[in-house]
């Protein structure tokens, strides 16, 4: 796993010293996707459907990309973005704020693709609604999974990394729009957003 002092050499140093310590490390990731990449080809291999990567922005991004160039089946792509944090708090309310717009829905095996999973209301609400929307089948992976944060029945179908409940960030997880391109998962240091 890299260090803070490796971390603190390779990147701008504002950035640096925002970060606590790398949770997983670049190379950890790359090697999780690709077998991620592998689970998801066995479980899709007979369907017959069009499988369709559902990214949820903006954190979903860069995760997504690298698993769709993982994958060796043919995928279609598109994107959704919903708003269920207010403040830095999970709210009880989940809006669409970009749907899906796509009259094969009945054709595709959705694979709704998320950085990270927290309380699972999205994630769960997300499911319920493309099936009521007649996708063929609905399944979700997510790159991070806090399943001590979650306030619903949940659990995603695959899943990159089950974590502690830090704040995180990098490969696209962001805080205030910052550090979604660093190559790893960090840990914020808490100063940063206990304010």
């Amino acid at each position: 796993m890299d260090t803070v002092e490796k971390v603190q050499r390779e990147l701008p140093r504002t950035t640096a010293l925002d970060i606590e310590r790398v949770l997983i490390s670049e190379e950890q990731i790359a090697e999780r996707v690709g077998e991620l990449a592998r689970e998801i080809e066995d479980c899709y291999k007979t369907s017959g459907k069009k499988l369709l990567l559902l990214g949820i922005l903006k954190g979903s991004v860069v995760f997504m990309a690298e698993l769709m160039k993982q994958l060796r089946v043919h995928v279609e792509i598109d994107f959704m973005q919903v708003s269920s944090y207010g403040s830095g708090t999970t709210s009880g309310n989940i809006k669409i704020l970009l749907d899906l717009a796509r009259d094969d829905i009945k054709e595709c095996d959705i694979l709704i693709v998320e950085d990270i999973i927290d309380s699972g209301k999205t994630l769960s609400y997300l499911v319920e609604y493309l099936k009521l929307r007649g996708a063929a089948s609905v399944r979700t992976v997510t790159l991070l999974d806090k399943p001590s944060r979650r306030t619903v029945d949940f659990s995603p179908d695959f899943r990159g990394f089950e974590i502690p409940d830090y704040f995180v960030v990098g490969y696209g997880l962001d805080f205030d729009e910052k550090y979604r391109a660093l190559p790893f998962i960090g840990v914020l240091k808490p100063e940063l957003y206990e304010k």
